[in-house]
C-alpha cells in the first residue's frame, strides 16, 4: 500500500507541502518538498501514537514537530548552505531567523488537516 511505506508518505507529504507553500507565498524550493515529506512521515507516526489524546493536544504536538523540522532544516539550508530559502529575522519572537512564533502557531493550525488526512489513510 502506498501509505504503508516511508517513501509513499514522504512523497505525498512533500508534494502537498510544496503546493501549500506555492499557494501561501507564490513559490517553493525543492528543499521544502523534502522537509515537508519528512514532516508528514513523522506526523503520520506521531498522530497514530497519540490517537488517545484530545485533538488540540495532538495539534500542538504536531506544530512542535513541524517547528523542530523547520529549525533543523533552516540551520542546514539557510545558515550552513546559505541558500536563503526563508528568513524570519524580521518577525517577532524568532530564533536565528529560522523559526518564529507566528509560523509555529500556523503549524499548529496546519496540523489539524494533516491529522485528519493521516486518520483517513491509516485506516
Amino acid at each position: 500500500m502506498f501509505f504503508k511505506s516511508n517513501k509513499g508518505l514522504m512523497l505525498f507529504g512533500g508534494i502537498c507541502y510544496g503546493l501549500v507553500e506555492i499557494i501561501w507565498r507564490g513559490k517553493t524550493h525543492w528543499t521544502m518538498v523534502v522537509t515537508g515529506g519528512l514532516c508528514f512521515a513523522a506526523l503520520f507516526r506521531l498522530f497514530k501514537r497519540l490517537s488517545n489524546l484530545p485533538t488540540a493536544a495532538r495539534c500542538v504536538c504536531g506544530g512542535a514537530v513541524i517547528t523542530f523540522f523547520e529549525f533543523c532544516s533552516g540551520c542546514v539550508i539557510n545558515k550552513l548552505l546559505k541558500l536563503k530559502v526563508w528568513d524570519y529575522s524580521h518577525n517577532k519572537l524568532n530564533i536565528k531567523g529560522q523559526i518564529c512564533a507566528f509560523y509555529s502557531a500556523m503549524w499548529v493550525l496546519l496540523s489539524y488537516p494533516v491529522m485528519k488526512i493521516c486518520n483517513k489513510v491509516k485506516s
